[in-house]
């Protein structure tokens, strides 16, 4: 059964997981009704940082236009242009043994693409969650609703898999942002 977070909730994954090493993060999300003329088009990413909280290079950024990390480790399935359907609208896979030695952290997050010029931001978003599955046998570990505390934000911070005396642990952070996409990579240090 999986555990189920609240913001600022931090949880064990591989110590009562000894052999977990292949999982996906899976992220969903619905929007409220909106007449913009436009699709929401939310994007999955994530960020391999190092102890500093920062990527060490761009490539450590991994999303709609970087599928895959050169180490293997941490794979984007691809974007959903429009987060039409039930499940998990975006999938990130990451095989927690091929994570390299000097990245500590990978943040999970989702932005809304050209959100501004669309007049779009998270307070027009519902039912946003992220989990993580088990991919050997599609069972569900963690799973946190991110619940509907955003208005005027453009990117969240939703959560990240982090790296303590050997374990991975998962934190549910579920920040925003203003600035979209852009603002988030400034902040983890990748060149904009």
């Amino acid at each position: 059964m999986a555990v189920s977070l609240t913001k600022g909730q931090k949880v064990d994954l591989t110590k009562g997981n000894p052999n977990l090493s292949k999982i996906v993060v899976g992220l969903g999300w619905d929007t409220n009704k909106y007449d913009g003329g436009y699709d929401f088009d939310l994007d999955a990413a994530a960020f391999l940082l190092g102890a500093n909280g920062k990527v060490t290079k761009d490539e450590d950024f991994v999303f709609y236009n970087n599928l895959k990390h050169q180490s293997g480790a941490v794979q984007h399935m691809g974007d959903n242009l429009t987060g039409a359907g039930e499940g998990d609208d975006e999938q990130i896979k990451i095989d927690l043994a091929k994570v390299p030695a000097n990245i500590e952290k990978i943040d999970f997050t989702v932005t809304i693409h050209e959100a501004d010029v669309r007049g779009q931001n998270f307070g027009q978003v519902a039912n946003a969650y992220i989990h993580i599955v088990d991919e050997t046998n599609n069972q569900e570990l963690i799973r946190y609703d991110l619940g509907e505390d955003f208005s005027v934000e453009t990117a969240v911070v939703v959560g990240e898999l982090y790296r303590r005396n050997g374990e991975w642990k998962f934190n549910a952070i579920g920040s925003g942002f203003a600035g979209g996409l852009a603002a988030l990579g400034r902040n983890f240090g990748v060149n904009v």
